[in-house]
């Protein structure tokens, strides 16, 4: 049996609505970008994302942008935030409200309403360099099509600690040597609009607000893999990420997230891409050595391999049992179908 699966989005495309509308001429402009922006009650965060994006759209307004949206279930101000600013915006913005909680279901609903032809994850706690889109640009037009790439994450407050950041100088693309998570942040993730298609819809067990918390991006980024679409990290298209962990007990909560998600990764792909098994097995080893003296994780932040062992254990065992209920099972094969529906 092929573990390999997508959680059906059609339900969350049909419950996620447009709260605010573009006007006529501006829907007809053909969209060279989309930016992607998933929200819940960040409503402050969220303002500095904006600015930052208009300000890299005015900076190379020959490249044409819009920015989607998606309201994961704010009670905060957002909704009416981003109305005002839609309102006065000189670039065409759309507010989606997604009612079902998930950052997975909220990409889902961000990919079916964007209307560029690359389309741009950008999460909302990120502010993007002004000079984003000249480099997004100057990247894409070497005209290789099937490639999902990521820039730079850098901290936005030096307050925070050196965590969900990549700033590697060197250009690299992934192979199975390397882990896929965080090869690409998923907070800076960009791809043209066919790589979705034939990728699919976000897997909505994974994820922020999802059982297994974390990995929605990595699994994203392992199945674009098994279908030849290269993965592929640039050290510029640069994001500022205000994340906002200051303290190694939030940074360490968080690690421990990621690694349940991987531990179901490991599980949902152990057919289609067994290989990923050689990193659990690398991280036993490694727990094993420090034991004896050997280095941490994170020497940096003091993290253990230790926490990934355990929390690789208990995401495979979670999403073993996620795969045994039927109404996960029944939506597998709706999902493959209206992904390449509705994303083309």
């Amino acid at each position: 049996m092929d573990i390999e699966f997508h959680q059906t989005a059609q339900h969350s495309f049909k419950t996620a609505r447009s709260l605010s509308t573009i006007a006529p001429s501006e829907s007809e402009k053909p969209v060279q970008a989309s930016f992607i922006v998933c929200t819940r009650n960040r409503a402050a965060a969220l303002a500095t994302c904006i600015r930052s994006i208009e300000a890299a759209c005015r900076s190379h307004a020959a490249f044409t942008s819009e920015l989607v949206v998606v309201d994961n279930g704010s009670t905060d101000s957002t909704p009416e935030y981003v109305t005002g600013v839609a309102a006065a915006s000189n670039i065409p913005i759309t507010l989606l409200a997604e009612a079902r909680p998930g950052l997975a279901a909220a990409r889902n609903a961000g990919l079916r309403h964007a209307r560029g032809s690359i389309v741009i994850f950008i999460d909302d706690d990120c502010e993007v360099h002004r000079d984003y889109l000249r480099d997004l640009e100057r990247h894409y037009a070497t005209g290789e099509r099937l490639v999902i790439r990521g820039g730079r994450v850098e901290l936005g407050n030096p307050n925070d600690l050196p965590f969900t950041i990549k700033r590697s100088p060197t250009r690299a693309r992934l192979t199975r040597d390397v882990h896929p998570g965080g090869f690409v942040v998923g907070c800076n993730m960009t791809m043209h609009r066919d790589v979705a298609a034939r990728i699919g819809h976000f897997d909505e067990l994974l994820g922020a607000g999802a059982p297994l918390r974390a990995a929605e991006d990595t699994d994203y980024l392992i199945r674009a893999f098994q279908l030849n679409v290269l993965v592929e990290y640039v050290p510029d298209m640069t994001v500022f990420h205000h994340h906002g962990r200051s303290s190694r007990q939030d940074v360490e909560r968080l690690h421990r997230n990621y690694s349940l998600g991987n531990g179901g990764l490991y599980v949902k792909h152990i057919r289609c891409a067994p290989w990923l098994l050689r990193h659990f097995f690398w991280s036993v080893r490694s727990a094993c050595r420090e034991l004896f003296g050997g280095p941490r994780f994170d020497p940096e932040l003091h993290l253990s391999h230790w926490p990934i062992v355990f929390m690789n254990l208990l995401g495979a065992v979670a999403f073993a049992g996620l795969l045994l209920t039927k109404r996960w099972r029944r939506r597998e094969v709706r999902q493959d179908k209206q992904a390449a529906l509705e994303l083309r």
